[in-house]
């Protein structure tokens, strides 16, 4: 990683998460945990302190230096708190080029169009400074808000996955969809 993106929307900041973070980390997951709770894996009480928090920033700095993945954390007008995150994970170099986009907006904030106007800085990054060239995203299908954010980034559906993934505890289908960089 040559530099440390700092990205900045009209309303927001968006960077990698910081060691400095690690309680406003924490309070994003535990103001958040009911309103995540359907779309995430089950989590643990250990998920909710302050340890595991700081296990997943010092993962994410390990991931952004390998080139492996990249953990944006979004804050609120005044970087007071964190308000949503997205992920840049799985990021596969060679022929390829791509990666995983994951994302979660905190309950407070929905309904505003803040996700759509942060997931394009971030897809900005992504297919310029990061130089890939598709970026996939995949959803539940009854996750409409997601099936309409994606739509409405640019993102196509290009298949479904029968229990792609346990989500709180059980198998779901995911809606498979991609965004690919126009070098047009």
């Amino acid at each position: 990683m040559s530099t440390v993106p700092i990205l900045r929307t009209a309303r927001t900041c968006i960077r990698l998460v910081q060691t400095t973070d690690v309680g406003k980390l924490l309070q994003f997951r535990i103001d958040n945990a009911a309103h995540f709770a359907p779309w995430e894996p089950h989590r643990d009480e250990g998920y909710y302190t302050l340890e595991h928090a700081a296990q997943t920033i010092e993962h994410t700095w390990e991931a952004a230096q390998a080139d492996r993945g990249y953990t944006f954390v979004v804050l609120d007008p005044d970087e007071e708190a964190i308000i949503a995150s997205f992920t840049f994970s799985g990021v596969m170099r060679g022929a390829f080029q791509a990666c995983l986009l994951g994302y979660g907006l905190a309950a407070d904030w929905q309904g505003a169009g803040l996700m759509q106007e942060v997931l394009q800085a971030g897809l900005g990054w992504a297919f310029g400074e990061c130089r890939l060239h598709r970026v996939m995203a995949n959803y539940m299908p009854r996750n409409e808000r997601s099936a309409r954010l994606l739509e409405r980034l640019g993102f196509e559906r290009e298949g479904y996955a029968r229990d792609y993934l346990k989500i709180a505890g059980c198998w779901e289908d995911h809606v498979l969809t991609a965004k690919i960089h126009d070098t047009a």
